[in-house]
């Protein structure tokens, strides 16, 4: 997760650097785009691309089984989508909680319709069911998590999935389900018509999910993003706390039966015996011990072909994996299982042996491309790093060409690099991956010096360079590039849009027996032990002395990518830094998290950076057309849907304590005027 709060301060100074600006009479070159930064002008896509067979409502969490977050619905258009109003508001009352509740919570949900509500979880695991055309509430389940807990990625709902048993009558109890988990790791089935818990389910409605292992508190295992469902089967990742220890809970997928929540299958994608297929890639002096290489972020599911897909994560620790050595195939992944029996069909790895905290953090895009007048069902995977891998969908050959490339060596004592990592050949980075002394960022002369002795001092060879102890420069940050929010997909043009941060991790290997010292020190750092290492972890942003980011902004972006060719068609900057200094408007981007959605009226809709705006993108140009003021930031990804012949927009405006956003506790609903 981002980890971006002092950020927030910073921005303050920029209100002195615009006033010098204005005073002196200056200009910005490469500062806010164009030929010197990040923009590039859209060049419109033909409408050569098949109707889309996506509906007009939101089943999934990403719009469809498959993430494409693509609507059939065009009554929103360029030519009116200045005319978006606020249909409704609905405040869940979250705001109200006690203010140390409130600031470990993250509004990262987003709602789907299912049959006649809309139906969202909020931060605190409680599921709601709203009215899809005034937002009044329906119905309210709460479970009643411990909320003094310490989540160790806050308290967070990213979304809730439905599923049918079309067995029973339609009027029966519980035919029509709501499954979610929760931070406190369990798995919840609720009726979808009432919210009663669903007392066939488990244990009267609920799954205590064993982690397997002892936690070291309260929160270190929690379940963060929403399940998937084939058929009758409901499937979950989960969320671990990074870096606390080698010897961590493992990182199983687990599916249950729908109706019962019996065990169907559980997948490891850390071998433990030696027997399986993956061994090979696990070099250690005796079997893999690590935990994690957990599927956080969102699934995928193709419910013709029967797969589920993951995206896995780093092993337990993060940034040493001298325990470890090969590439640690299945982790750092896309893995394709049979979804009735957990078999892997394919997987391919996108980050050989990580130590990086380069998780995989996105949806599987399940999307097909047209190319020559053939369609191609592909998997697209955006990721931390800025590079995004096209594959064939049945088999993980690549689709867009990828290579293997020489990255830095010479690793901390102890380690084993890869010597290459694998780089796709046609699509370049979409946000930068070098930082060097010449590039650095500062609104005032004493602040770049500074950002250039840092520089400097730290190791910064590029994408892939080791941690260290004398320190190593990440970039782009292990926050991402992309994260959860994941992309979007407009079949009609064969674009992929994606939103990413553009900022740096400084990352500082501690021997073991310095880490408490260090801490003490460093209390207001993320300081880390990975017990069980020879090193512990320090990770902060890499800011000036004025908290701004190192590196030339636009510190958001949003792109987009035509799949057919690999080409970037149009890359722009996402976000102001209206809320972070004093209300000047000053088009910098911003770290962002959440993800867009597109319709087939031509637009792309997100909120995601640190103002509090939701946004409209032209979806040929990338040029932005609206943007409709929220009451709070909007750390989460939109979704639309039509009822009674009008087309809504929807987002959860309730911010992120962790980026230091603007908080709140509504959901909101724009509309065209009735």
């Amino acid at each position: 997760m981002l980890h971006v709060k002092n950020i927030a301060l910073g921005f303050v100074a920029v209100v002195g650097f615009v006033i010098a600006v204005m005073f002196f009479g200056g200009s910005m070159p490469g500062l806010l785009g164009g030929a010197n930064g990040l923009d590039i002008d859209g060049a419109a896509i033909p409408h050569d691309g098949p109707t889309s067979p996506l509906w007009r409502g939101w089943a999934h969490y990403g719009g469809d089984a498959g993430g494409n977050r693509y609507s059939n619905s065009d009554s929103i258009k360029s030519e009116n989508v200045r005319e978006l109003k606020i249909a409704w508001e609905y405040k869940t009352g979250d705001l109200g909680r006690p203010e140390k509740t409130v600031q470990r919570s993250a509004s990262e949900g987003t709602p789907i319709l299912v049959d006649d509500a809309l139906i969202f979880c909020t931060p605190y695991n409680e599921i709601i069911a709203l009215d899809p055309a005034t937002g009044d509430e329906k119905w309210r389940y709460d479970p009643q998590i411990n909320l003094d807990m310490e989540p160790a990625n806050q308290f967070v709902c990213r979304g809730v999935a439905h599923w049918r048993d079309r067995s029973a009558p339609r009027d029966e109890d519980c035919a029509s389900r709501i499954f979610m988990g929760t931070n406190d790791g369990r798995v919840i089935s609720v009726d979808a018509i009432s919210g009663d818990l669903c007392a066939g389910f488990g244990d009267g409605g609920i799954i205590k999910v064993d982690p397997g292992l002892d936690l070291l508190w309260p929160g270190e295992f929690q379940f963060t993003s929403p399940p998937v469902v084939l058929n009758d089967i409901v499937i979950v990742g989960s969320s671990i706390s990074d870096n606390a220890r080698v010897i961590a809970p493992k990182g199983a997928v687990r599916a249950y039966d729908a109706r019962t929540g019996a065990s169907k299958w559980i997948f490891d994608p850390i071998p433990r015996s030696a027997d399986e297929d993956n061994i090979d890639d696990w070099k250690g002096q005796s079997l893999p011990v690590e935990g994690h290489a957990n599927v956080w972020a969102p699934m995928s599911v193709d419910e013709a072909r029967g797969l589920v897909f993951l995206p896995t994560s780093s092993p337990s620790p993060d940034f040493y994996g001298g325990l470890r050595p090969g590439d640690n195939r299945y982790a750092n992944s896309v893995v394709a299982l049979n979804g009735e029996t957990g078999a892997v069909v394919w997987s391919f790895q996108i980050v050989h042996h990580d130590v990086w905290d380069y998780d995989v953090p996105a949806q599987p895009g399940l999307y097909s491309v047209w190319r020559d007048g053939e369609r191609h069902d592909v998997v697209a995977q955006v990721t931390k790093t800025g590079l995004v891998f096209v594959l064939d969908r049945d088999t993980g050959e690549p689709f867009l060409p990828i290579e293997e490339r020489a990255v830095p060596q010479g690793g901390a004592t102890g380690e084993v690099l890869s010597p290459t990592q694998p780089f796709p050949m046609l699509t370049p980075p979409v946000v930068p991956n070098t930082l060097s002394a010449d590039d650095a960022f500062g609104v005032t002369l004493w602040d770049k010096n500074a950002c250039v002795k840092a520089i400097k001092n730290s190791r910064a060879k590029g994408l892939y360079t080791p941690p260290s102890e004398q320190g190593t420069l990440l970039y782009p940050a292990n926050s991402g590039g992309a994260n959860w929010g994941s992309a979007a997909f407009d079949p009609a043009r064969n674009l992929l849009v994606v939103n990413m941060s553009n900022i740096v991790h400084h990352v500082q290997l501690i021997p073991a027996d310095e880490v408490a010292e260090v801490e003490k020190v460093f209390h207001d750092s993320e300081v880390s032990p990975q017990k069980g290492a020879p090193f512990g972890m320090k990770r902060e942003v890499f800011l000036s002395p004025l908290g701004l980011p190192c590196n030339t902004p636009p510190w958001g972006v949003i792109a987009g990518v035509d799949l057919s060719t690999g080409e970037i068609v149009w890359r722009k900057t996402l976000g102001t830094v209206e809320e972070l200094a004093g209300g000047l408007k000053i088009k910098l981007g911003t770290p962002n998290a959440g993800g867009p959605i597109i319709t087939a009226g031509g637009l792309v809709f997100i909120g995601a950076a640190m103002d509090n705006y939701l946004r409209a993108f032209d979806v040929e140009t990338g040029e932005e057309i609206w943007k409709g003021e929220l009451p709070a930031s909007a750390q989460a990804t939109p979704m639309t849907y039509e009822w009674n012949d009008r087309q809504f927009v929807v987002i959860y405006a309730g911010g992120q304590s962790r980026m230091g956003t603007t908080l709140g506790d509504s959901i909101i609903a724009f509309a065209l005027p009735e």
